[in-house]
């Protein structure tokens, strides 16, 4: 039976995107143990390999069966629209144990012999112990396999969502579902996704969080169990180009035209970004960066627009053109 969720006429005006720092370090520790998602990041599996031994991630997978439940607890959906990592592992902290306790015993039952392996037995036997210990591992992982690249992911997701939210306001909410991707489908007041397993859910006056995910790509994630607000988590734009390094793939061609600052700028913007984000990505000043996308821009090669508290710049035709060797 296929996965769907039926919409009432409150849940369309309380649907919203959202980006969850908490969610890519969940997806990041899902990852390591996935060998079938290591072609999509090998460039950062090599970068944190020697870094990532030193995490006992172990608890966390046993959480994380192959087909089934992983514990809502331990990534709710995101606070706001970009909730800060702290704040959203603060909420983890803050959860119940005994709820965090039976939310675990039904994750660990989807992994036979899960439950009754020594690990399974200590988490169930103090669950006060377990939700501080694996908060602790996950504020781990995040320092250790996230942080260091949040400024690129982040861009990257925002600009999903920026690109996602212009396509909201030109063709609706029944137009944009099926372009979030192929798999799925709207049609009166539902939406349907193709996926194994079977749920059908009333959003009951909820609405939808919609959240882009790089390190869940390319799979389509579904969640979270009442009480908490139904969350469809789709595998982000714009990934085939996230860990490539610009300065190598600016061509000598436009490097000769534009000299190389301004040649890898202009190669990287694949997605819209910020200057923090060029600039942590390029390994340059952010001043640099700047003067740069200034240049561009009065050139008719980039254009800039708010997003939130940021400005994201992006290719014009031309800048794609230049940048494509076209």
């Amino acid at each position: 039976m296929p996965f769907r969720l039926h919409f009432g006429e409150d849940d369309l005006l309380r649907c919203r995107f959202a980006v969850s720092p908490l969610w890519e370090t969940q997806e990041a520790v899902r990852t390591l143990n996935r060998p079938e998602r290591h072609g999509y990041h090998a460039s950062w599996l090599r970068r944190i390999r020697s870094a990532a031994a030193g995490l006992d991630l172990t608890p966390l997978w046993l959480l994380m069966p192959q087909r089934g439940h992983t514990p809502d607890w331990l990534g709710p959906p995101p606070i706001g629209p970009a909730a800060p990592f702290e704040e959203e592992i603060a909420a983890v902290r803050a959860a119940d144990p005994r709820e965090a306790r039976e939310d675990t015993a039904r994750a660990l039952a989807d992994t036979p012999g899960a439950a009754e392996s020594p690990l399974g037995r200590a988490l169930l036997r103090d669950p006060v112990r377990m939700v501080q210990q694996l908060a602790d591992l996950l504020e781990a992982a995040w320092h250790t396999l996230v942080e260091p690249d949040w400024p690129r992911l982040r861009a990257l997701l925002e600009a999903d969502v920026a690109f996602h939210s212009r396509r909201l306001a030109e063709v609706g909410l029944g137009g944009l579902l099926p372009e979030l991707d192929r798999r799925f489908a709207w049609g009166t007041g539902t939406l349907t996704v193709d996926r194994k397993g079977e749920h059908v859910r009333e959003l009951g006056g909820q609405g939808l969080v919609l959240m882009p995910s790089v390190f869940s790509w390319p799979d389509v994630v579904s969640g979270f169990d009442p009480p908490w607000q139904p969350t469809l988590v789709y595998p982000a734009r714009g990934i085939g180009g996230l860990w490539a390094s610009p300065t190598d793939r600016a061509s000598d061609a436009l490097v000769r035209l534009l000299g190389r600052g301004r040649a890898c700028v202009l190669t990287a913007l694949d997605e819209p970004a910020t200057t923090t984000a060029l600039a942590h990505r390029l390994g340059l000043a952010p001043s640099s960066v700047s003067a740069h996308l200034s240049a561009l821009r009065a050139a008719g090669l980039l254009v800039s627009r708010r997003y939130g508290h940021q400005v994201l710049y992006e290719r014009t035709p031309l800048g794609m053109a230049l940048a494509s060797g076209g």
